[in-house]
C-alpha cells in the first residue's frame, strides 16, 4: 500500500527576511544584507554600508524588480528619499549617494545678506520681534541666530573696496568697476551716498548710483545686491525702436508727483539688500497696472527682457520675486495708513476739488483663501457668489481719493458713518457735500450728517 506523499506547502517568511514584493526580499544575517530576487542573491552589502544601502533600493527600481513605495516600506525610508536617491545617482553616480545626510557643514544657516541685516537692526536697538516683523520671518528665526552681535561686524555697511583714498589701490575681493582717474573718484563717492545708513538718507526721493554701463548687463550691480552692499537697482535706459508698452512710461511724472514713492519709503523704510528694492517693486505693480496685468501670475506671458526695458533693468523680477516682495510688504501692516497718507497728499495739492465728494459702493468678486459667510450678487457674471464691496470716494474731478473695503454686502447706509469718519480725518474740518445714490438713503443717517458738518446731496 502506498502511502500519500506530503506537499511542500510555502512556509512563512523567516523573522531574518524582509518582503519586498511578490519576487524581491531583503535577507538579515548578522550585519549582512542580501538582495534576493526571484530566489538568486543580486546584490550584497555590510548593514554599516548607507552608500551601498542606497545603492541598493535605487538599484531594485532602475531594474524594474519593484516599485518606489514598495522599497521605501522595505527599507524604512519615505518615497521622497528613494527619489532623492535616484536623482543622485543619475546625476553623480555612487559617490553622489555618498553625500552626507542633514545640513551641510560649513554652510551658513542663515544668507549672508540677511544675516548683515540682522545685525545692522540689532545694533540699532531692535528687539528680535521687531526685526522678525520687519523681515517678514518668525521670531524663532531671529532667536536661532547664535551669540550677541558684534560691534564690527554691526556697523553701516559700505563699499569697502570702492571707498579708498586717492593714490591708493582698491582692496581685493570686492567687485569695482569705477573707470580711474577723475571719472572714478565721482563715481566713488556716488557709491558711497548710494549704500548708506537708512536714517542718513534724505527725505528727498533720489536715483542712486549704478556702476554698470550696458543697460542690458547689470551683473556688477547684481554682485553687490548679492553681497548685501546695494538695496535698489538704479533704472539705466538706452536706446531703442518698437519698444512695446513704453507709453506707460509717460504716467512716471505722475507717479512721482503723487508722493507715492516717497511715503512708502518713510512708511516701509527698505525691504534690505536687493536687486529689486522697495521702489522697483512698487515702479513694477504700477506699471503693471497700466499694462492690464491683473495678477503676477500673468508676467509669466510676457518677455521679461521687453518689461525691464520698461523698469530701466536688464529683466524684470520673477513671479516668485514679486511675491516675496509682496509677503514681506504685507507684513508691515501699513496699507491703511499708506492710503491715508497718499489721500492727504491729494487734499494738500487738490484741496479745491474737494467740496463735492461722490460716494459709491461696488460689489467685487472675492477670490481668496478665507471662507466667506454670505453671497453677493455680482452684476458682471449675473450671479450670486463670494463678494465684498468696495467703497470708492472720488473728488469733483471723477478722481479717486479713498477706496474703503466694507463688509461683505454690506449697504451703504450702514456703512457710511465709517467712511464719513475716514473722509473727516483726510480732508479735516472743511465742508464738504456728500453725493450718493439711493444706496445710502436714510433719514436718520441725513440728521447725523449734517450734525456731523457735512452737506447732503441724493
Amino acid at each position: 500500500m502506498s502511502t500519500q506523499e506530503a506537499l511542500a506547502l510555502p512556509s512563512p517568511a523567516p523573522s531574518n527576511t524582509v518582503v519586498i514584493n511578490a519576487r524581491c526580499s531583503l535577507r538579515i544575517q548578522a550585519d549582512q544584507r542580501v538582495i534576493v530576487v526571484a530566489g538568486l542573491p543580486v546584490h550584497h552589502y555590510c548593514a554599516e554600508d548607507e552608500v551601498a544601502e542606497a545603492y541598493a533600493t535605487v538599484f531594485l527600481v532602475e531594474s524594474g524588480f519593484a516599485q518606489q513605495s514598495d522599497v521605501a516600506r522595505a527599507f524604512a525610508r519615505s518615497v521622497r528619499t528613494i527619489r532623492r536617491y535616484q536623482a543622485r545617482y543619475a546625476s553623480g553616480g555612487m559617490a553622489a549617494l555618498g553625500r552626507e545626510q542633514g545640513w551641510r557643514p560649513g554652510r551658513r544657516r542663515i544668507s549672508g545678506k540677511r544675516l548683515r541685516s540682522i545685525e545692522m537692526l540689532k545694533s540699532q536697538g531692535m528687539s528680535n520681534r521687531a526685526i522678525a516683523h520687519r523681515l517678514g520671518v518668525t521670531e524663532k528665526a531671529i532667536r536661532k541666530l547664535v551669540g550677541p552681535s558684534k560691534a564690527a561686524e554691526s556697523a553701516q555697511l559700505v563699499l569697502p573696496a570702492i571707498a579708498t583714498e586717492a593714490g591708493k589701490p582698491a582692496a581685493s575681493g570686492v567687485p569695482s568697476a569705477a573707470p580711474s582717474g577723475e571719472d572714478g573718484d565721482r563715481a566713488t563717492e556716488s557709491a558711497q551716498e548710494t549704500v548708506t545708513a537708512p536714517e542718513a538718507v534724505n527725505d528727498d526721493e533720489r536715483v542712486p548710483m549704478s556702476l554698470d554701463r550696458d543697460a542690458s548687463d547689470r551683473t556688477l550691480d547684481r554682485q553687490l545686491a548679492l553681497y548685501g552692499l546695494l538695496d535698489d537697482a538704479a533704472p539705466l535706459f538706452c536706446e531703442g525702436s518698437s519698444v512695446p508698452g513704453a507709453g506707460v512710461l509717460l504716467a512716471l511724472p505722475c507717479l512721482i508727483a503723487s508722493g507715492l514713492f516717497e511715503i512708502s519709503r518713510k512708511l516701509y523704510g527698505e525691504i534690505g539688500p536687493a536687486f529689486y528694492g522697495l521702489r522697483t517693486t512698487l515702479l513694477t505693480l504700477l506699471l503693471m497696472a497700466l499694462l492690464r496685468i491683473k495678477r503676477p501670475e500673468q508676467l509669466k506671458e510676457k518677455d521679461p527682457a521687453a518689461f525691464g526695458r520698461l523698469l530701466g533693468l536688464d529683466r524684470a523680477p520673477e513671479v516668485k520675486t514679486l511675491r516675496r516682495r509682496l509677503t514681506r510688504l504685507a507684513a508691515r501692516h501699513c496699507a491703511e495708513q499708506l492710503g491715508a497718507e497718499l489721500a492727504r497728499r491729494r487734499v494738500d495739492q487738490r484741496g479745491h476739488l474737494m467740496g463735492f465728494l461722490y460716494i459709491d459702493g461696488h460689489v467685487r468678486a472675492y477670490h481668496g483663501q478665507r471662507v466667506v459667510s454670505s453671497n453677493a450678487y455680482v452684476a458682471r457674471r449675473h450671479l450670486a457668489m463670494p463678494a465684498c464691496t468696495d467703497y470708492w470716494i472720488n473728488d469733483s474731478s471723477s478722481d479717486p481719493l479713498l477706496v474703503i473695503t466694507g463688509e461683505v454686502d454690506a449697504a451703504l447706509s450702514k456703512a457710511m458713518p465709517r467712511l464719513l469718519r475716514e473722509v473727516r480725518e483726510v480732508v479735516g474740518e472743511r465742508r464738504v457735500t456728500i453725493v450718493f445714490d439711493r444706496g445710502g438713503w436714510s433719514p436718520k443717517l441725513f440728521a447725523a450728517m449734517i450734525k456731523d458738518g457735512f452737506d447732503v446731496l441724493t
